[in-house]
C-alpha cells in the first residue's frame, strides 16, 4: 500500500462504508424526492435541487452524523397549500424566512426544547399528515384532479372511484398505483440478493417498465430542467411575508420542519451506537439548508427518517455518505434529467401512498388508548384537526389540548374528612389545587355539615392558586355566617 494510500485510509477510515451507504440512500432518496416535489405541486427537479442541498450543505454540518436531510412527504400537503395560495415564486421567500428562523433558534440553542414538545402531538401531526397525504395522492393514482382542502379530499374518494369505473385510463393509472404498493410492501419478502436494490427503486423501476413496454396511457413527470425550474425568489415577493396568512405559514414550515427533524434525529439515535445528535447544532444545519433552499427556490427540507434509516442499515458509518448521496443526486439532475420524463406519476403516487400509511400509526394508537388515553385522545385530535382545518391551526389545537391535558394531571387534589359526629369536622387537602379541580373541591366542601364547626388543614398543599383561594375564603365566609364558629383555616405550608 503506497503513502498516498495509507494517508487516506487514516484520514477516511470508512470511506469504503460510506461509500456503500451512499449509493443505497441515493437510489432511496431518487424516487422520493421527485414524488414529493409532484404532490407538492411544484417542478419535479426542486425535490432534486432540495436533495442536494440536504446532502452538500447539510450534511456537511454537524448535528446528526448518520442523518439525512430532503424534501419530506409530510410537507407536501403544508407546501401544496402554500404554493395553491401564494404562488411558486413566494415559496422561495417563505422557505428562506423559515430557514433564517430556524438559524436563529439554533444560535439561540433552543433546539432542546423541541423535545419538550408532547409526542402524542408530533405523531398526531404526522397522522394527519399522512391521512392527508394518502387522500390528495389516489387523486393522480385515479388521473383525477384532487380537491384543494383536506376535508374535500377524504369527502371526494367515493364519486373519484365511482367515475373512475367508466373510465379504462383511470383503471390503469389505478392498477400501477396498486402494482407499485404491492412491490413495496412484498419487497421485504424477496431474496436478500435482490432486496440489494432498494424497494421504493425497484417498485418505480417495474412501474415505469411496465408503462412503456405495455404502452399504458398513464401521466408521466413534466421536465423542465434544472435552469428552467431553480428560480431564486424575486425581491418583490419578500414583501409578501408581512401578509399575515404568509407569515403564518412561515411560523408552520419553521415549527413542523423543526419538530420532523430533531425528533427523527432522536429515532435515528435508536438505530446505531454511535454520536449521539447535538440537537441545537442540528437545527442551526436545517437552518442553514433550508435557507440555502429559498435562495434557489426550492421545496423546504427537513430529517427523512426514511433516508437515515436506510443509511444506517446499509453501514454507514460518518456523515460522508450523506454528503456523497448529495454528490449522486447532483450528478443525476445535471447528466440524466431526461429520465425524470419516463416515470409514471401513479407509480411515485403509490410510493407516497406507501409512506403516508406509515405516518398513521393504527397499532401503537390502540395500544397508547389501552394505558393512556388521554394521549391518545390528543393524537386524535390533533390528526382530525389537521384534515378538517388546517395544517398550522391543527397542530395548535393539539398543542393546546397537550397543555390542558397535563394541566389536568398535574392538579390532582385529596380531600380527606374525619368526622366523628360531634365536634368540629376535620378536612384536610393534599395535592395541587388549581381552578380545574374548583367545581368538585366545592361540591365536596358544601356537603359538609353545616351546623358544625369546620377546621381546614391546607398544610399537605404543594400549590393553591389565586381562584382556588379566593374560592376557599367565600366558602369559609358562607359556612360561617350561618352562626357556626367561624372555619379555620390552616395556611400552605
Amino acid at each position: 500500500m503506497t503513502r498516498q494510500n495509507h494517508t487516506a485510509v487514516a484520514r477516511f477510515p470508512y470511506l469504503r462504508q460510506d461509500f456503500a451507504a451512499s449509493l443505497v440512500v441515493f437510489l432511496v432518496a431518487l424516487p422520493l424526492c421527485v414524488g414529493v416535489a409532484v404532490a407538492s405541486g411544484v417542478p419535479a427537479e426542486l425535490g432534486l435541487v432540495t436533495g442536494i442541498v440536504g446532502g452538500l450543505v447539510t450534511g456537511l454540518m454537524r448535528g446528526s452524523s448518520l442523518q439525512v436531510s430532503g424534501p419530506a412527504a409530510g410537507m407536501s400537503v403544508l407546501v401544496y397549500e402554500a404554493v395553491k395560495e401564494f404562488g411558486l415564486p413566494v415559496l422561495g421567500a417563505i422557505v428562506l424566512a423559515a430557514g433564517l428562523l430556524q438559524v436563529g433558534m439554533g444560535l439561540l440553542r433552543m433546539g432542546r426544547y423541541f423535545r419538550a414538545i408532547s409526542v402524542s402531538v408530533v405523531e398526531g401531526m404526522l397522522a394527519g399528515i399522512g391521512l392527508v397525504l394518502i387522500a390528495g395522492q389516489l387523486y393522480p393514482a385515479l388521473a383525477a384532479k384532487a380537491p384543494g382542502s383536506g376535508l374535500g379530499k377524504i369527502a371526494g374518494l367515493p364519486g373519484a372511484f365511482w367515475d373512475a369505473l367508466g373510465d379504462t385510463r383511470a383503471l390503469v393509472s389505478l392498477a400501477l398505483c396498486a402494482g407499485t404498493i404491492a412491490v413495496l410492501l412484498l419487497w421485504k419478502h424477496v431474496p436478500a440478493k435482490v432486496r440489494t436494490v432498494p424497494g421504493p427503486v425497484a417498485a418505480v423501476g417495474l412501474a415505469t417498465v411496465a408503462a412503456f413496454a405495455l404502452g399504458l396511457p398513464v401521466a408521466t413527470v413534466e421536465v423542465r430542467g434544472l435552469s428552467g425550474s431553480v428560480q431564486p425568489p424575486p425581491l418583490g415577493t419578500f414583501g409578501e411575508l408581512a401578509d399575515a396568512g404568509v407569515l403564518g405559514t412561515v411560523v408552520a414550515f419553521t415549527l413542523i420542519a423543526s419538530a420532523e427533524s430533531l425528533f427523527s434525529a432522536a429515532a435515528v439515535d435508536r438505530l446505531h451506537s454511535g454520536p449521539r445528535t447535538r440537537y441545537d447544532q442540528e437545527l442551526l444545519a436545517q437552518g442553514v439548508g433550508n435557507t440555502v433552499c429559498g435562495l434557489l427556490g426550492a421545496l423546504p427540507m427537513t430529517a427523512v427518517i426514511v433516508r437515515s434509516a436506510a443509511n444506517v442499515q446499509a453501514g454507514a458509518r460518518t456523515k460522508a455518505s450523506r454528503v456523497l448521496h448529495g454528490v449522486w443526486l447532483l450528478l443525476f439532475a445535471a447528466l440524466l434529467p431526461g429520465v425524470l420524463a419516463y416515470l409514471p406519476i401513479p407509480a411515485l403516487a403509490g410510493i407516497l401512498i406507501h409512506s403516508g400509511a406509515k405516518l398513521v400509526p393504527v397499532r401503537p394508537l390502540a395500544a397508547l388508548w389501552r394505558e393512556h388515553r388521554g394521549e391518545a385522545l390528543v393524537l386524535s385530535v390533533t390528526a382530525v384537526a389537521i384534515v378538517a382545518v388546517s395544517m398550522f391551526e391543527g397542530v395548535l389545537i393539539g398543542l393546546a389540548l397537550s397543555v390542558v391535558k397535563a394541566a389536568w394531571e398535574a392538579s390532582c387534589i385529596e380531600l380527606k374528612v374525619v368526622d366523628s359526629g360531634t365536634g368540629p369536622v376535620d378536612a384536610r387537602l393534599s395535592g395541587n389545587a388549581t381552578f380545574l379541580r374548583l367545581p368538585k373541591l366545592l361540591d365536596s366542601l358544601e356537603s359538609l355539615p353545616q351546623d358544625r364547626p369546620v377546621r381546614l388543614d391546607l398544610s399537605g398543599l404543594h400549590h393553591l392558586d389565586h381562584a382556588c383561594r379566593t374560592s376557599l375564603e367565600n366558602w369559609a365566609e358562607r359556612h360561617s355566617a350561618v352562626g357556626t364558629e367561624p372555619v379555620r383555616m390552616t395556611k400552605v405550608a
